[in-house]
């Protein structure tokens, strides 16, 4: 598959994901007591084409050899902490 063929059906899914979103925005009731518009099928297709439309985003990042790492801010606090063992001590 040539870049601009990958190109283009990136663009297609990015445009597919922001249609999608759009609708679902515009048809979610800003009033928890209205009830919603689509049935619950109809919901669950839609999370499957989220879902699908993702699983090929990520297809594509890796043939194009991108990483999946994303992106970390300099100041961004870390997840993980680091406890010394020497600093333990052993409860009597």
């Amino acid at each position: 598959m040539s870049a601009e063929q990958f190109s283009t059906e990136k663009r297609i899914l990015m445009a597919m994901r922001k249609t999608l979103g759009g609708i679902i925005r515009d048809l979610t009731p800003s009033d928890s007591a209205v009830r919603y518009p689509l049935s619950d099928a109809t919901v669950e297709d839609v999370k499957k084409c989220f879902d699908l439309i993702a699983a090929r985003e990520r297809e594509l990042a890796q043939l194009a050899g991108v990483s999946e790492e994303r992106p970390h801010f300099i100041d961004e606090v870390s997840a993980t902490k680091v406890v010394s063992i020497a600093g333990l001590k052993k409860r009597d």
